[in-house]
């Protein structure tokens, strides 16, 4: 999905979700009949959004319990295609090898999107000189054998002073993201920076380093908002900084994107599996926005939750 393509189809949502799908039988029947593991890995850009969901759901259903890890986009699929996972988290849709894993694996799952998220570029708040970044001078800097190493590589007029670069590990779905939207290839960057799939180190990193240029999800931004610097990206219309406004209406590009849960067909036969999720698309109005993410409309989250007894192989 680009960043054009700024609402969750109701035609294409049913679709992906039944596309996997076949028998089974769930029970949702109340908080009494709720009870269980529920274990999920995957995105660290999700991982709020899990939590939040995971914490209140336990609340109301305290016969439950949930697990929930940080294993990177990447690393969530091969767990969840390995059968040690009900739900994966991701920041990207998953891949063709990823579904051919699963498919050799006898995994059968469902998508579920859940949030819009902006990258966001960062820079030390020290840094008094860049205030913007075109796509082009991102590419320069991050593509493969890129030639820049100081600050007056990228602009003539900026001081020649190291760039040091932070940015996330290979196997999260932001680097995914961040490469394909920048470089024009998925996994396409150079290798000589600080990786993470904890975006905490690379906060930690930027804010200690005056010199540096880091890139990871918005809503980790607006949690560290003092401790950093926004730098607006030019996509080609003018310099935009990310915001729940630009994010939505898809005026920050390229850099917003659609996060995804995917969930283990048969683990919705599991009555905790189930209602965990129907509990996400029931209260993710609410939820979504606390977690700094921007929430899909109630009709797209209502239509995804009319579809999951199909998915589940019940009656309702």
């Amino acid at each position: 999905m680009t960043s054009t393509s700024r609402t969750w189809s109701v035609t294409a949502g049913a679709a992906l979700l039944l596309a996997s799908c076949g028998g089974g039988e769930g029970d949702s029947s109340g908080s009494d009949a709720v009870s269980g593991a529920v274990a999920i890995d995957g995105s660290s850009t999700v991982f709020p959004i899990a939590e939040a969901v995971a914490e209140e759901f336990q609340i109301a259903y305290p016969d439950t319990r949930i697990t929930v890890g940080v294993s990177g986009t990447g690393g969530g699929f091969e767990r969840f295609c390995g059968g040690e996972t009900d739900i994966s988290n991701a920041s990207r849709p998953i891949d063709e090898g990823e579904v051919a894993a699963c498919a050799a694996a006898g995994v059968e799952f469902i998508e579920v999107p859940v949030a819009w998220d902006g990258l966001s570029v960062i820079v030390n708040p020290a840094n008094d000189f860049v205030e913007c970044l075109t796509v082009q001078d991102l590419r320069r800097v991050w593509q493969p054998g890129s030639s820049v190493r100081t600050w007056r590589d990228v602009r003539p007029s900026w001081p020649a002073e190291p760039i040091r670069l932070y940015g996330a590990g290979t196997d999260s779905g932001t680097f995914d993201y961040f490469t394909e939207a920048i470089n024009g290839e998925v996994g396409a960057s150079r290798p000589d920076y600080q990786a993470s799939e904890d975006d905490n180190i690379l906060v930690q990193g930027v804010e200690g380093d005056r010199f540096a240029l880091g890139y990871f999800g918005y809503a980790y931004y607006i949690e560290n908002a003092e401790r950093l610097k926004l730098v607006a990206v030019d996509g080609g219309s003018g310099c935009v900084a990310p915001s729940d406004e630009t994010i939505a209406d898809g005026t920050y590009a390229p850099l917003s994107r659609p996060l995804f849960m995917y969930v283990k067909r048969s683990a919705l036969d599991r009555p905790a599996v189930r209602e965990y999720v129907e509990f996400l698309l029931r209260e993710a109005p609410v939820l979504i926005p606390t977690t700094g993410y921007h929430a899909l409309s109630d009709a797209e989250y209502q239509a995804i939750l009319d579809e999951i007894p199909e998915a589940a192989g019940t009656a309702g």
